[in-house]
């Protein structure tokens, strides 16, 4: 079963701005309200810092040229503009340029607590202010390099690595555990659930480990990594990272902890492949 996109971004104009309703504008300023009254005491005090950086607030939905224009003095990167989806190969080809992708459409009323498919909100919300960190970003402009390196058969592992890091990954501080995935902070639910609910398995951030995890996208995590510094993301880059996905293939995919559906394109599971099978 294939994925169809029910949102059409919206084109920007010659300078790189977009005309949104006031409907549109009504929905940023709600999402944006009630996970900003969420964040203090869950979000990692980068992202809190970062929301600040980029100068963003509730008025009305950011203009990316806007954006950019905070992103490119402080780490080098900008948003780029794109279509609902997007390959696998342009989403890493952005960012192994240090542009991060983001749709210019905003989910309806009707899917306001959870879409399917990444929206201006959880792009520039979620993603955005974590990306004025130097670390943080350094790491996702060099997974992203080495991604393009490798065979694309190596890439559902690096996906997932993806997912259980920039998407839903946790911290531990001096505060204690603090969310910096951009779909944890750009959700209702996962804000909370993430570092306050005692259902989830929250494991120290190993690759191997990871690369055996199956994980939804339809539903809150039921497994969570928890690192204890950006620098550990990035130093992780500096492995043999191929080395790894060979052990983890090796040793197998975990059992999901989850309900398998058959052909439900929200499951993302055999992502290690033949190996594990064998």
């Amino acid at each position: 079963m294939e994925f169809v996109s029910r949102y059409v971004s919206h084109p920007p104009d010659a300078d790189g701005f977009v005309v949104y309703s006031p409907e549109e504008h009504g929905t940023w300023t709600l999402l944006f309200e009630r996970q900003m009254k969420l964040i203090p005491g869950r979000a990692c005090d980068e992202f809190i810092q970062g929301l600040q950086k980029l100068a963003l607030t509730g008025d009305a939905i950011p203009q990316l040229p806007d954006v950019n224009r905070h992103l490119l003095a402080l780490t080098g990167w900008q948003v780029a503009p794109v279509a609902a989806l997007i390959s696998a190969r342009a989403f890493f080809e952005l960012l192994a340029n240090r542009r991060f992708p983001s749709a210019t459409f905003i989910r309806t009323r009707e899917e306001l607590n959870y879409v399917q498919e990444p929206d201006i909100f959880h792009e520039i919300f979620g993603h955005c202010p974590l990306l004025t960190n130097p670390i943080f970003a350094d790491f996702v402009h060099v997974y992203a390099k080495n991604v393009l390196e490798l065979p694309e058969s190596d890439w559902p592992l690096l996906q997932r690595l993806f997912w259980f890091t920039v998407e839903f990954g946790l911290i531990q501080t001096a505060s204690g555990l603090r969310a910096y995935g951009g779909g944890i902070l750009s959700s209702i639910h996962e804000t909370v659930y993430s570092v306050e609910s005692d259902v989830p398995l929250r494991a120290l951030f190993d690759p191997v480990t990871a690369f055996r995890v199956p994980y939804r996208i339809d539903k809150l995590q039921c497994v969570y990594f928890v690192i204890e510094s950006y620098q550990q993301l990035y130093d992780f880059m500096a492995t043999d990272v191929q080395a790894l996905m060979a052990r983890a293939r090796t040793l197998g995919e975990y059992p999901p902890f989850f309900p398998v559906e058959k052909n439900n394109p929200s499951i993302h599971i055999d992502a290690l492949g033949y190996a594990h099978r064998t």
